[in-house]
């Protein structure tokens, strides 16, 4: 079953994509800032049995962490420079122009979203990576 590791601090989006993901058969880890998604991957403090999920739906405004940091951290690491990413966020153009040079995003969605589209977005990107 593949894994999704939700990085958002808004309590009813990591709700509601909880929701959308296990109905889809997806297992979800949680974290609600990019320092504590950095410790559920087991980079820091480093935790080498920490098992990586196969994609991250992350938020940018994030208090302690945002977004934008924690991808940044991300490339540091060569187990997680490859970690496909899809940033979901509010923030508009100017935000999606600053992730689009990062080789791990496979894509900006804007909120409020989709789900269906946002299933079908996940869907192709886990193949993908197969």
């Amino acid at each position: 079953m593949p894994s999704i590791l939700v990085v958002d601090d808004e309590p009813e989006i990591v709700t509601l994509l909880r929701f959308i993901l296990e109905k889809d058969g997806y297992s979800v880890v949680e974290a609600t800032n990019g320092q504590a998604a950095l410790q559920v991957l087991g980079l820091d403090p480093p935790n080498p049995e920490v098992a990586l999920p196969d994609l991250m739906i992350l938020d940018i405004m994030m208090p302690v962490m945002d977004g934008y940091t924690l991808n940044t951290r991300l490339q540091d690491f060569p187990s997680t420079r490859c970690l496909p990413v899809i940033v979901l966020t509010a923030k508009g153009q100017r935000m999606r122009d600053l992730f689009e040079s990062v080789p791990n995003v496979a894509a900006y969605v804007q909120k409020p979203f989709d789900p269906k589209m946002l299933r079908d977005l996940i869907k192709g990107i886990l193949t993908r990576k197969t």
